[in-house]
């Protein structure tokens, strides 16, 4: 094979991975995030070990080090968001409720039971996967709305202990001052009682006076 050949051959290979770069970041970005199963594009039940080998090589290949694509480091921080909900007990376990949710409102809607033939047909995959959307949009809908009144109760009783605080601060200032101005109201006292004492005590003027006050004699009588 002539140089030029192998040049051109490894030029394509290099192309082609490139391209399913591309298209593997592109389906992840596209897929449902809610969902991590649609992420890593697997199906709900496989065991942990299999979770971690497709998550492996699918990085390797979308990996931001190994791709010029701009959108390789949001794609990539999706997938690893994705291998580590399903390596979690609790939030695997409400992502495989809501799809086993999913799948009954579907029966119960078409009135069908479990035993139905029309479940094992594509159209029911697919249907399920929209439902499944559904009830995800619907539970994370209402778990927002749970964080938010928390966060207002949390709201609520943190101003309330402000509130508190403040009016706490507010005596204990009161009885500061109170306390503070003692001494110059007691000093105020002692000045009201000399300045209000009666003139001349203790010695002449107004109070010799007084004395000097005769009582009238009563007449005696025949």
């Amino acid at each position: 094979m002539a140089d030029d050949d192998v040049e051109e051959l490894a030029a394509l290979e290099k192309e082609s991975k490139e391209f399913d770069k591309d298209a593997e970041i592109d389906r992840i970005l596209k897929a449902f995030k809610l969902d991590a199963y649609a992420v890593l594009d697997i199906q709900p039940g496989v065991p942990d070990s299999d979770i971690k080998i497709v998550y492996r090589k699918k990085s390797l290949l979308i990996h931001p080090d190994k791709t010029r694509n701009p959108s390789a480091p949001d794609a990539f921080d999706r997938l690893k968001k994705a291998q580590t909900e399903l390596l979690d007990e609790k939030h695997r376990e409400r992502l495989d409720e809501a799809i086993a949710d999913a799948r009954m409102l579907l029966i119960r809607e078409r009135k069908w039971t479990v035993d139905s033939p029309e479940l094992k047909e594509a159209a029911f995959a697919r249907d399920w996967r929209e439902k499944t959307r559904e009830v995800l949009i619907d539970g994370e809908l209402r778990r927002r709305k749970q964080v938010k009144a928390q966060m207002q109760e949390e709201g609520r009783q943190q101003r309330k202990e402000e509130e508190e605080l403040a009016d706490r601060k507010r005596k204990r200032d009161h009885e500061q001052a109170w306390e503070q101005s003692r001494e110059q109201r007691i000093g105020s006292w002692r000045e009201f009682q000399k300045g209000g004492a009666v003139p001349g005590a203790g010695g002449g003027g107004g109070g010799g006076a007084e004395k000097a006050k005769k009582k009238k004699k009563l007449k005696p009588i025949g």
